[in-house]
């Protein structure tokens, strides 16, 4: 038990008619503050994407996606809430929103290594 620590994780949702309230997930966000560790991870499927929203288009909701991605690394590419602290970025991240692009309410583990659990709910929530 020692050798765990504690994390916690959002999954990312489209939501391409807010008003509808209808989403499938796209990601994970997880942040782990012992291991220092901030992760996203994403994949679109363009099938279920066309079916959902043909209106939009796969590119852009990629470039607010890389936009997220940018802000998780902490770079100076990541604008001033890329400068946040790391459990700043990751509530930011996290946040309600109502917005096409969404976070679930945040979820909390304990796990031994924080990139292993990361996969693992992607291939479980995601894939």
């Amino acid at each position: 038990m020692q050798d765990k620590v504690t994390f916690e994780y959002a999954i990312i949702r489209l939501v391409p008619k807010v008003e509808r309230e209808e989403f499938f997930n796209i990601g994970v966000l997880l942040f782990s503050k012992r291991k220092k560790f901030l992760g996203i991870k994403y994949e679109i499927n363009p099938d279920k994407l066309k079916v959902f929203a043909p209106e939009i288009e796969l590119e852009t909701l990629s470039q607010y996606l890389n936009a997220w991605k940018l802000i998780c690394e902490g770079t100076s590419a990541g604008g001033k809430i890329g400068a946040l602290e790391i459990s700043d970025r990751f509530r930011w991240l996290a946040a309600c929103r109502s917005t096409i692009i969404q976070s679930s309410k945040t979820h909390p583990g304990l796990c031994e290594n924080p990139e292993k659990e990361f996969q693992d709910i992607f291939e479980k929530y995601v894939l």
